[in-house]
């Protein structure tokens, strides 16, 4: 303790030592070079030097009375460690050590913070769920499986994140103190966490953090690296941000069953990718065709340069071809998107909860090695067709008010805000909006008696603006082509022709049919609804909207395609694949075909 008669103090450290005076501006050293003892003065001492043996820095502080004369001297021994936790925090694909603010993650090509993937691929043959069920690592032979102890890398590290415990100082001071690795419990269940430890030649994957354990201290702790492995379980969703913490922990533990007090803490945070749904603007490389007959719906999948070819070869024109499509349950079943995170990228398809005769086949057929799956099944709660994902689509990327969304953003068809009806499912929405970089947009599709977005809007890439337009349904440009084809004298070119059990109408019956003309003002409003909202959160102007020619009819109250829906294409690069419209005939061509193609 401080003498009673101190008036002053000095302190000296050994050349390891920093030694820090903080002080108010009114306090001043004394000519001497001593401190006043002021209640206001802080001393404060760091250093920079990892120590070599325990006690070998010290700190000596000596009090001086009245007369300076030495009073007492106090000495304090200091031992250097360093215990230094460390991902990827510049998102380089390396860990690097001596990062700053390890524990604040923000978005952006800037910024910084680990990435984490959800193991929701299936790397292990014969294995029954996701990667992310199991409760050790497998590697794999071009025969054989192995756990924990292969002398093969294992493929499912490669869909974690490597986080790095680095420890240095005296061996001494580890075999008193412990150093323990914890996960806070609101997030346990969220990651699991392998500890590498090399027995030999075999290294062994030790499953150490996770759901059902919340702290693993460290055995044998001395001057060295400590590598474990970082597993997502569950993506972004609702009460669950994405982000991770992971601490780890010098303890001073005075006796063998106390819980120890911390000494130092050192915190790092991950995000778990979310999913991020891709945009039919993209190259594809890969189709899903359904082979239907009386008894069977088989879905295959063939490269798009075959199918193309093929087209090719049918001798139908590209890039515009008008195929006689009928749209089987792989378009309302599933959704193509991806994971990515600096090490790693992999496919992830989107299973609906509203299974139309494909249920369980992505789950079967398309999970596997590198290609991830996830699914949303609303509890207790009957699934409407809004859940279907031809309801679900995405936009290419685009700036709004000066806001970027790189990855572009997803489009869910739903009531209008102020009306009660259908709507896609609380677990299906809830999930979408909570992966963020997307930030959903619900427009206006309870119209429809189906209610799907994809009959009345799609995207197309262009070659020049914002790199792709957007194609709406317009009930008003298909009656526009009609009056010009019926001023031309082509009033009696009939719809429907070669499509079979559907009743033929000309142009000049359509046009005097104020019942159906009736319906489409009423279509025509509710897209020009949309038209206006995705103007204003997609940053669209009427140079980026091209309007489709297309009639609606009413059943009750909501509508179907009249004819055909051309908007519902399929989009393959620079080549559309467009539902045949069966429209009137002029001059030996499809007056819609051909309207259409001019528009594209």
């Amino acid at each position: 303790s401080t003498p009673k008669s101190a008036t002053s103090f000095e302190v000296h450290a050994t050349s390891a030592v920093t030694v820090h005076i903080i002080h108010s501006p009114m306090t001043k050293p004394m000519i001497n070079s001593r401190w006043p003892l002021d209640p206001d003065i802080e001393v404060v001492v760091t250093i920079d030097v990892i120590s070599r043996t325990v006690n070998d820095n010290k700190v000596k502080i000596s009090y001086y009375g009245w007369e300076d004369n030495e009073l007492s001297v106090a000495w304090l021994y200091l031992t250097c460690v360093d215990v230094s936790l460390d991902v990827d925090l510049s998102r380089s694909g390396r860990v690097k050590s001596k990062g700053k603010n390890k524990a604040k993650w923000t978005w952006g090509p800037d910024g910084q913070g680990a990435v984490l993937l959800v193991n929701c691929d299936r790397d292990s043959p014969g294995m029954v769920g996701m990667d992310s069920g199991l409760t050790g690592v497998f590697a794999l032979c071009s025969t054989s499986m192995f756990s924990l102890s292969s002398s093969f890398p294992p493929v499912d590290l490669q869909d974690m994140s490597v986080m790095l415990l680095r420890t240095q100082g005296p061996s001494a001071i580890f075999a008193d103190y412990q150093v323990v690795l914890h996960v806070p419990e609101s997030e346990a269940d969220k990651v699991r966490v392998f500890h590498a430890i090399r027995t030999g030649s075999h290294p062994q994957y030790k499953p150490v953090l996770g759901p059902d354990r919340l702290s693993y201290v460290l055995d044998h702790v001395g001057s060295g690296e400590n590598t474990f492995y970082v597993e997502g379980l569950a993506f972004p969703d609702v009460g669950f941000s994405g982000l991770v913490s992971f601490s780890a922990s010098l303890l001073e533990v005075p006796h063998k069953n106390s819980p120890g007090t911390p000494i130092f803490t050192d915190t790092v945070v991950f995000r778990v990718a979310p999913w991020i749904m891709t945009p039919n603007t993209q190259q594809p490389t890969e189709v899903f065709v359904c082979r239907a007959t009386a008894s069977l719906c088989q879905v295959c999948p063939i490269s798009c340069s075959t199918l193309t070819t093929c087209l090719v070869e049918m001798a139908i024109s590209l890039p515009g071809a008008f195929l006689f499509l009928f749209f089987f349950p792989q378009q309302d079943e599933l959704e193509f998107g991806y994971v990515e995170a600096p090490h790693k990228i992999f496919p992830v398809v989107f299973d609906s909860p509203r299974n139309r005769g494909l249920k369980d086949f992505a789950f079967k057929k398309i999970l596997g090695p590198d290609f991830g799956y996830v699914t949303r099944e609303p509890p207790g709660r009957e699934i409407t067709s809004l859940d279907s994902f031809g309801n679900l689509d995405v936009s290419p990327p685009v700036t709004v008010r000066g806001k970027e969304y790189p990855l572009g953003r997803i489009l869910i068809g739903s009531p209008l805000p102020w009306a009660s009806g259908r709507r896609m499912s609380k677990a299906v929405r809830d999930f979408l909006y909570a992966q963020k970089v997307q930030a959903p947009v619900e427009i206006y599709s309870e119209w429809l008696s189906v209610g799907h977005v994809d009959e009345f809007l799609t995207f197309v890439p262009a070659y020049d603006r914002k790199g792709f337009r957007l194609l709406l349904a317009s009930p008003n440009a298909c009656y526009k082509l009609f009056k010009e084809k019926q001023r031309q004298g082509h009033g009696e070119a009939t719809l429907f022709v070669g499509l079979r059990n559907a009743e033929r109408k000309s142009i000049d019956e359509i046009l005097a049919d104020e019942p159906l003309k009736n319906d489409n003002r009423h279509v025509q409003r509710c897209i020009d609804w949309n038209r206006d909202l995705l103007k204003q959160e997609l940053g669209l102007s009427e140079q980026d909207i091209i309007d489709i020619p297309q009639l609606f009819i009413l059943r009750g109250s909501r509508a179907d395609a009249f004819f055909p829906d051309m908007v519902n294409m399929l989009v393959l690069g620079r080549h559309l694949g467009i539902p045949k419209p069966f429209g009137p005939q002029v001059g030996g061509q499809c007056c819609l075909e051909e309207r259409v193609r001019a528009l594209l």
